[in-house]
């Protein structure tokens, strides 16, 4: 997909230029920062696969792109985060409100995108995911800290929060194809389950030395305090002192020295991050199953891959 993401990429360029200057200097730091461009590339993908030879998928995945970029910004925020993938967050460098305000940028951005390609089918499936994607950032920010939350709970999160985009992702692949609506929601469902998987991986690293080598820094979620699914189980499966001992940590903020060590002890003593990722693979298997009516290929093969991926970095 190389020569079609080099296209999107140049559309990402062009949109997110404006007469002023702190805008595409402030989304060109966090665009530069780099990232796998998974979601994009599931609209590409997707629309290959299903026989799209035209150039729609282009401007989508550009509008996709930009939906994922204004979520981080905002993200960044609400959590008061200083770094992503090792380097400088934006609000750590132009601050809060500029932050929020050039991820509403780009959200227009993307809605112009999504104007631009004149189907209905694709703005409703879009703009559907973007409100779902909000719902998911304040139900996660009412479940925060809060150590009660349970597997159902955190689940919900991020199937709104992360695999929505996902899956919206992959299924307006189908859309610009005009394929069948079986195969739309095929790959809906392929997109769900890839974004789950590599959501539910993606909490585990927070506890794993493989982090590092992925360009996330160790610890993250512990120090912030997130409830991610190994802090259920190992919560839920723990006695009355180590549930004190999360609660202290997570609920009050209230960390020590040698905390996070002991806390990964925790994790590996009750098989949390073991049933983490079981659970990914879970979603893994549900994916894979969702496209093997399509033609066999190498394009499916990417796709394939692209989970294999997604199960295989914590190890």
């Amino acid at each position: 997909m190389a020569d079609d993401l080099e296209q999107v990429n140049a559309t990402i360029v062009q949109r997110m230029q404006s007469d002023v200057p702190l805008i595409p200097q402030l989304a060109g730091h966090i665009v530069a920062a780099g990232g796998k461009r998974l979601r994009p590339l599931l609209t590409l993908a997707t629309a290959r696969m299903c026989g799209h030879t035209g150039s729609r998928h282009i401007g989508l995945a550009a509008s996709v792109e930009f939906i994922h970029t204004a979520t981080l910004l905002h993200d960044d925020v609400v959590d008061e985060s200083q770094l992503r993938r090792g380097l400088d967050t934006a609000n750590s460098l132009w601050g809060n409100q500029a932050s929020v305000l050039v991820g509403d940028f780009l959200f227009s951005r993307a809605f112009q995108l999504m104007v631009a390609d004149g189907s209905l089918d694709v703005l409703r499936i879009l703009s559907d995911a973007s409100a779902v994607i909000a719902e998911g950032e304040v139900n996660q920010l009412l479940t925060a800290n809060d150590t009660e939350t349970d597997e159902g709970d955190y689940l919900d999160v991020i199937t709104a929060k992360t695999a929505a985009l996902f899956a919206a992702a992959a299924r307006v692949g189908a859309v610009v194809a005009e394929r069948p609506r079986a195969e739309e929601k095929a790959l809906e469902r392929f997109g769900r389950g890839l974004g789950i998987a590599f959501q539910l991986v993606d909490d585990v690293l927070d506890y794993s030395a493989e982090a590092e080598k992925l360009g996330k820094r160790v610890g993250d979620d512990f120090r912030e305090g997130k409830i991610t699914l190994p802090v259920v189980h190992a919560f839920a499966r723990g006695d009355e002192r180590e549930r004190a001992f999360w609660r202290r940590c997570l609920e009050e903020l209230d960390q020590r020295e040698g905390d996070m060590a002991h806390a990964m002890e925790l994790l590996h003593r009750h098989g949390a991050l073991d049933a983490g990722i079981a659970r990914a693979e879970s979603y893994a298997r549900d994916a894979r199953e969702a496209i093997s009516g399509f033609a066999d290929g190498p394009i499916k093969d990417a796709l394939l891959e692209a989970l294999r991926f997604s199960t295989a970095r914590a190890y």
